[in-house]
Parts: C-alpha cells; sequence; structure tokens
C-alpha cells in the first residue's frame, strides 16, 4: 500500500509517516519501480502502536525503547514493566507538581478582591516578593 493508504488505515497524517521514519520509529519501506514506498500491514500496526504510547505519555525514545523490547520474542517483559513503571512514577511527579501549581494559584486568586490600585494588588505584591 501506499503512504496515504498507510496514513488513513493507521489514523495519522501522511507528515507524521514520513517524520516516525525520518525518526527511525518505522522501517524505511522497500520501493515499488515507479519510487513509490510500499508498506506493509505490519506497518499499520506498528504506526498505531506508537500512536496509543504517545496517547499515553511515552516520548519517541521511550517508543522506540519499547519497540526494540517487543521485537525480542522470547525476551522477559522486565524491560517493559520498568519503562512503564518509570513513565508512571514520572506522570505522578508532574501531576504533585501541577496540583501544587494549582494551589498556589488558587491562594493567589483568593487573596485579590479584583478591584482597587493594582500597586495593592495581592497577586502582583506576592509574585514581585513583597509578601504584606
Amino acid at each position: 500500500m501506499k503512504i496515504g493508504e498507510l496514513a488513513q488505515r493507521a489514523g495519522v497524517g501522511i507528515d507524521t509517516v514520513r517524520y516516525y521514519e525520518r525518526r527511525g520509529l518505522l522501517p524505511l519501506p522497500m520501493r515499488q519501480l515507479s519510487g513509490y514506498r510500499r508498506f506493509e500491514a505490519k506497518d499499520i500496526a506498528r504506526l498505531q502502536f506508537v500512536r496509543k504510547a504517545k496517547a499515553l505519555g511515552f516520548t519517541l525514545e521511550e517508543i522506540r525503547e519499547l519497540l526494540a523490547l517487543s521485537s525480542r520474542r522470547g525476551g522477559d517483559m522486565a524491560g517493559v514493566k520498568a519503562t512503564t513503571t518509570q513513565k508512571l512514577a514520572d506522570l505522578e511527579s508532574k501531576i504533585d507538581e501541577l496540583t501544587r501549581i494549582r494551589n498556589g494559584l488558587r491562594t493567589l486568586l483568593n487573596s485579590c478582591p479584583g478591584h482597587g490600585a493594582v500597586e495593592r494588588c495581592p497577586i502582583l505584591n506576592a509574585l514581585g516578593g513583597d509578601d504584606t
């Protein structure tokens, strides 16, 4: 199949297919005599794997690692679990940081009456280092 059909069947854009080829996430396809790339059904599955992994927050480098681990038939799944465990820990750390930021912003908003002289704005004063 040609690149347009591959992209459509995998649910990605043609530029995405080309990008993943350049990044090494999709092997370079064979070419027809006409010069067109010729993709196979396994390329659809690989693109869908990449798309689902990205939706779960994996970086392209982590996806490359998962793809390498998945190609080792008969290997142990410990590497896959370790990669996923680390991704979850990273995500939980980001959630904690975002929660801290949200709480700080909420505190600033609650301290501001929303009217009056800007030089007395508790939000600006807090950001400027004035704790009064």
